[in-house]
């Protein structure tokens, strides 16, 4: 223990070494002073910011360096040499290199100037002070109207965690990475109370140490970036530090004394918990703690030239299962575990003072293992030699994510900058089941199964131009480009016992007039086939189904006055599949003075249909209250769905407006903006139909265009940071309000409560809550920092499988509902972080989410996902406690 004592006081020497205090003036070109830039001492995290007359004070060594740097401004360096006072002028960022926000083209706009919304977070500062290990759960907690959470029992979806901007779908948010569009995962969401019907854009195969920064346009985009944007856009902005390296260890881990009732021997409780190191129903030991998690990241970059670079990313990540009280039929009930690896690259090269070679891309893998349903005996779903006690299938799978972007960017003479692109990237998805069996083969069984999987790649080319004018009007900036889309999904069959069905002799089924079905001798019911669990994907699902689309667009900033900023934007998209569209959008900023802006936007949207929306189709076993009930999903251009009465799927078209207003008064920053949103034709997962006429299955569900949706919010971003003592405080307010109504159901000559009943409303409308609010305190005082988060999710109300029942049962359907609804009040959650300087190079931290252990309100058995909670806003894991290692050097 001396020992340790002793270096750590030797790392910490450093800090004693004699500080000194250096204060100065930040201004432009044409003197005014420069408000809110960030002054850091060069590869430390001390550092400040300048008040609202530019001023700056700092506390360095008399050797240090420091950085300034301010969007829209060249970043500058200057050596202290033992100075007392140093004044700086920025220049303006006409390099290559310089910072364009998403959501505008030109390069001379701040986050606080734009005429709509954006956040723009500093990863590295968000990353070294909390325990979250996702991107994910990152901006969970960082953006006022992102919405992410983890699902249990929604097959594919608990491994990839659904997310939205603004309570709309995850895949009415574009992704792109510096600037270029994300290609979105091939998973479609069926389960779950998040997104069900929806692909998105895995934004956790992205490492967190691979981004410098994050962007997200809360504002309807799609005239400017196209399909996908109704919502907004989420820009990763990659890495690009040379001469640093930069690492974290992470270690947390959940406390697994969940907050509720719980009757003696509910499974997961002492004496009854789940062992996940053996199949078969085995109970395990009893924990206080589970779902423990490593986290390793390493970044380091190197210079090329006079102004290139080449960073580089690797990631590696272990995550244990989490398990919760749930009941019999759903002994599973908890997170999936991950072990996964990431590198990602970043890298520009300059070919000439006005050219460059760029490129980046990188490689996730993912292997995650989820738990099904629980099969009990009696059940024709097992075989009791194989499995005595039943069994709780797991849902496994490999994920990968390749991406690879390249191109030149150069400026001609006149000032007009080009940039040509290849941006390819694919999501594979492969199931492998295990702990399961294949019922009609009996006590043949084999117990894991490979169950094929799906693919989802794009190619994207891209061509844009742009200029500033300085000299027109107040400043003026034109862009205008195309782009031209590939996309290709595919489904691939497993082996043949992961979805077939075998007669008594072992002979998969290919005539059942001839062939006999084994029967479970207890239940005298037909052993079903397929791998139990998740039934894999046969040849009769195999799709290979590729579009392309081109798009045209143009876009512009006028400058009218130094007050008045107008932009317009327009853009044309042609689809191999189902025709074109024309967008547009209008916004405007106006300066009520030096301090405060306005600024609004009304725009028109489009989202066209997924292709696994279009073709993805599965048999798979749905439960009800516990009760399996085997389910075909059919393809939106099958003659079973055309047989149904569902049409061809077309694209969702949306109307945005928004108006707000920003200050930034040095210390103090705000934006607050109000919005609405109106989407038509939104593509839903249809409810249950009974389908008699299908082989094998009892009920039938599609992809239809089947609600319209309006939607009214608020987002409030307030900051504020203020020496305080000795030391700083930098706090922060971020809220969100939402209310999203369903304007119409689309059944046709459909019953509407089977097309999209109240139960499919309920989930809808669960995915935007009524509101979110953060307020974040944190405190740095020499060698030490404290951050405290209060969170506050509001209240959810989803409906349960008790519509499934009876009518009569209730007396009404209006009573039916009343006991089907599930109602989860607002609760408040805190989070603390503690934070130790031990060198220079060395930081702790220590820290907990959800220190106080707040769950959601208990439930009962009819619940989604098999637990005594569903899967809401604010999660169901319960504490999470946690300690990190920061390192640069």
């Amino acid at each position: 223990m001396k020992k340790i004592l002793l270096l750590l006081f030797l790392a910490g020497c450093p800090y004693f070494l004699i500080a000194q205090q250096v204060s100065g003036t930040v201004k432009d070109a044409t003197g005014l002073p420069l408000p809110g830039v960030n002054v850091s001492e060069k590869n430390t995290e001390n550092g400040t910011t300048t008040d609202f007359d530019g001023n700056f004070t700092i506390s360095v060594d008399g050797s240090a360096t420091l950085v300034f740097s301010y969007v829209g401004f060249e970043t500058s360096e200057v050596d202290v040499e033992n100075r007392t006072s140093i004044n700086v002028i920025l220049a303006d960022g006409v390099s290559l290199s310089e910072v364009q926000l998403v959501g505008s083209r030109s390069p001379k706009r701040t986050a606080t100037d734009t005429p709509v919304a954006i956040d723009v977070i500093d990863v590295s500062s968000v990353t070294t002070q909390t325990g979250r290990i996702e991107v994910n759960e990152l901006l969970q907690y960082a953006a006022p109207s992102f919405n992410a959470n983890k699902q249990s029992g929604s097959d594919g979806a608990d491994h990839i965690d659904p997310a939205s901007l603004r309570g709309l779908g995850p895949d009415q948010t574009l992704v792109l990475i510096n600037g270029k569009r994300r290609h979105q995962s091939s998973l479609i969401n069926l389960f779950g109370t998040r997104g069900r019907g929806n692909t998105g854009t895995d934004l956790n195969a992205i490492p967190a140490a691979a981004i410098k920064r994050i962007e997200i346009l809360r504002d309807g985009a799609s005239a400017q970036y196209g399909s996908d944007a109704i919502a907004g856009v989420i820009n990763l902005v990659l890495n690009d530090e040379v001469d640093k390296f930069t690492a974290n260890i992470n270690y947390g881990f959940y406390n697994t004394n969940a907050d509720g009732d719980f009757p003696d021997g509910t499974p997961n409780t002492d004496g009854n918990r789940l062992d996940t190191e053996r199949d078969g129903n085995k109970i395990g030991d009893d924990k206080n703690f589970d779902g423990g998690s490593v986290k390793v990241t390493a970044n380091y970059g190197v210079g090329i030239g006079e102004s290139g670079f080449a960073n580089f990313t690797t990631e590696y990540i272990s995550k244990n299962k989490t398990l919760r009280p749930g009941f019999d039929f759903r002994r599973g009930f908890g997170e999936a575990a991950i072990d996964g690896f990431n590198f990602f690259g970043n890298l520009a090269i300059p070919l000439s003072d006005k050219t460059e070679f760029y490129a980046f891309g990188g490689r996730n893998y993912r292997d995650t293992d989820a738990y099904a349903f629980t099969r009990n005996n009696p059940t024709e779903r097992n075989v009791v030699s194989i499995y005595p006690n039943g069994f709780t299938p797991r849902i496994t799978s490999i994920i990968t994510d390749n991406s690879v972007a390249a191109g030149f960017r150069t400026e001609t003479n006149s000032g007009w900058k080009i940039d040509v692109s290849n941006t390819w990237g694919k999501n594979f998805f492969h199931y492998y089941i295990k702990g399961t069996l294949n019922a009609s083969l009996q006590e043949n069984s084999p117990t894991d199964f490979d169950a094929g999987g799906h693919s989802l790649s794009q190619n994207t080319v891209n061509l844009d131009f742009s200029n500033y004018y300085e000299n027109v009007l107040a400043g003026t900036n034109l862009a205008f480009g195309i782009e031209y889309k590939t996309e290709n999904f595919e489904i691939f069959s497993g082996e043949e016992g992961s979805y077939g069905t075998f007669d008594e002799n072992g002979r998969i089924i290919t005539d059942p007039n001839v062939q006999v079905q084994p029967i479970d001798p207890n239940s005298g019911e037909l052993r079903p086939g397929g791998s139990q669990g998740f039934p894999g994907y046969g040849p009769a699902n195999e799709v290979d189904r590729s579009r392309s689309n081109v798009s045209l667009y143009l876009d512009s900033e006028f400058e009218f006055t130094e007050k008045f900023l107008l932009a317009a934007a327009a853009r044309f998209e042609d689809y191999t599949d189902f025709g074109s569209t024309i967008n547009g959008k209008l916004a405007a900023r106006y300066k009520v003075s030096d301090n405060v802006n306005t600024r609004g936007s009304v725009s028109t949207g489009f989202r066209a249909p997924s292709l696994a929306q279009i073709y993805y189709n599965l048999k798979f076993t749905n439960f009800v209250n516990g009760v399996a009930l085997d389910t075909q999903l059919s393809p939106n251009n099958s003659p079973v769905t055309a047989s149904f009465g569902i049409g061809p799927l077309k694209e969702e078209t949306a109307l945005n407006a928004s108006l707000g207003f920003t200050a930034n008064f040095g210390s103090f920053t705000s934006t607050i903006d109000g919005y609405y949103i109106k989407v038509k034709d939104r593509i839903v997962l249809t409810g249950n139909f009974d389908a008699p006429q299908i082989e094998n299955v009892e009920a039938a569900q599609f992809f239809a265009n089947g609600a319209d949706t309006e939607t009214y919010g608020l987002d409030i971003v307030l900051s504020h940071k203020a020496n305080l003592g000795a030391g700083t405080l930098t706090s922060s307010f971020i809220g969100n309000f939402n209310d999203m109504s369903i304007t119409d159901v689309k059944n046709g000559m459909l019953d509407e409560q089977t097309f999209f009943g109240e139960r499919d409303k309920a989930f809808l409308l669960a995915s935007a809550p009524d509101s979110k609010l953060l307020l974040n305190l944190k405190y740095d005082i020499k060698r030490f920092d404290v951050a405290l988060g209060l969170n506050r999710f509001s209240e959810v109300k989803l409906l349960d499988f008790q519509t499934f029942e009876d009518v009569a049962d209730y007396g009404s359907f209006e009573n039916q509902i009343d006991a089907a609804t599930d109602t989860y009040s607002a609760k408040i959650t805190t989070d603390l972080n503690l934070g130790f300087k031990i060198s220079d190079q060395l930081k702790l931290n220590v820290g907990s989410n959800n220190l106080f252990n707040v769950y959601p309100d208990q439930q009962d058995d009819w619940s989604e996902g098999g637990g005594y909670w569903d899967s809401v806003q604010m999660g169901f894991g319960g504490a999470y406690y946690y300690a990190k290692l920061n390192m640069q050097f």
